[in-house]
């Protein structure tokens, strides 16, 4: 009970040095509202309101049909333009996509001798060309498909294709990235915090006050992990509900409480990563120095960015037994697909395992560090 109490108020301690700590309190309320809207409205993968003008040389039924067919989101309502002012407007970026339909073209579609419709693209705007081109040849095939079968008899495919999307039904980034921001932010915090209040310790000299008092260096490194904790737990639950669902509207399928035990369990590995760290870091510089070659690697390599499918199969292997993978996983599984316990649990044991492991790691080193400096 004495070890618990201890741990107990050097934590409260813990905290109201954070709070007062407004650089910290400043960064952390950043980490989980402006950056997540930022990373989720501004890294946008997909096609919207793309600008669009058609030229249209062949004034017919089914040119009118294809211009009508380009419709919000994906694109501007099309303007009309006349094709000598092409190259001038393409260079001055007014429009993305020019689509010039030819003289006859209608005709020469009935009549079967595959006219030539061109379709001219800003790939300046890499991602919405790309895309955006795609987009384009199949809506134009969809309408003269459509327009011919009901001029001449087509005969019907003998098989319907039907893609149903799940989860993300208009493929939107921001879904994934906002919440995708909120796990980066865990380990990048978690990792932050607990090694800057060692380090901030050891630099205002007040490590040497807390070695002299009747507490041991495993109640001084868990309190601080839990008081860390506390504040990352608090942060993920309110910019999930304020910031992901209410101000993005990006909609939770599955159970926030599990996630947030998912995140606690996963807090233990990062925060003893940061108290690691701080075993070897004299300074807040060198801290953030070490925090890079740490942290940058799990957050890219993690899933959260690039399936794990689609790295080397080395790679592939190495990250299995990294924690953040497992916690990518299971948060993805439980945010997005509306996962049961029953479904990742598997993960919480391995990450707790791993977590564990670590983090006795960590004292030992803490409390050898600890005993050489007093």
């Amino acid at each position: 009970m004495t070890t618990l109490q201890n741990i107990f108020w050097l934590g409260t301690k813990e905290l109201r040095s954070f709070f007062r700590d407004w650089i910290l309190l400043g960064f952390v309320v950043y980490s989980f509202s402006l950056a997540i809207i930022a990373q989720a409205q501004s890294n946008s993968q997909e096609l919207h309101n793309a600008s669009l003008a058609i030229v249209d040389e062949d004034h017919s039924v089914l040119s009118r049909r294809i211009a009508a067919a380009f419709l919000p989101p994906y694109f501007k309502a099309p303007e009309y333009v006349e094709e000598r002012d092409v190259d001038r407007l393409m260079n001055t970026g007014r429009y993305t996509f020019v689509i010039d339909i030819p003289p006859h073209f209608e005709r020469d579609v009935l009549g079967g001798r595959k006219p030539t419709l061109q379709v001219a693209v800003d790939a300046t705007a890499m991602v919405q060309a790309g895309i955006g081109s795609g987009y384009a040849e199949q809506i134009i095939s969809t309408e003269i498909t459509d327009f011919v079968s009901r001029s001449t008899a087509v005969s019907v495919p003998a098989v319907t294709l039907s893609t149903r999307i799940a989860f993300n039904p208009n493929v939107t980034t921001g879904w994934f990235t906002s919440v995708m921001g909120i796990i980066n932010s865990v380990t990048m915090l978690a990792i932050i915090l607990a090694g800057a209040a060692v380090v901030r310790e050891r630099e205002h000299g007040t490590m040497d006050h807390l070695l002299v008092m009747p507490v041991t260096p495993f109640e001084i490194a868990m309190s601080k992990i839990w008081a860390n904790a506390v504040v990352i737990t608090g942060a993920v639950g309110l910019s999930l509900f304020f910031v992901v669902e209410k101000l993005l509207s990006v909609p939770i399928a599955g159970s926030v409480p599990l996630f947030m035990v998912g995140v606690l369990i996963y807090l233990f590995f990062s925060g003893a990563i940061g108290l690691l760290l701080a075993t070897i870091a004299r300074t807040m510089p060198q801290l953030g120095l070490l925090y890079i070659l740490v942290a940058v690697p799990l957050n890219m390599l993690s899933g959260a960015n690039t399936p794990i499918e689609s790295m080397p199969p080395l790679l592939q292997t190495i990250m299995k037994a990294s924690p953040s993978t497992h916690f990518v996983a299971y948060a993805q599984a439980i945010l997005y697909r509306g996962a049961g316990i029953d479904v990742v649990w598997p993960r919480f044991v391995a990450v707790a395992l791993m977590g564990a492991l670590l983090l006795a790691i960590a004292i030992r080193r803490f409390r050898s560090t600890a005993d050489y400096s007093a």
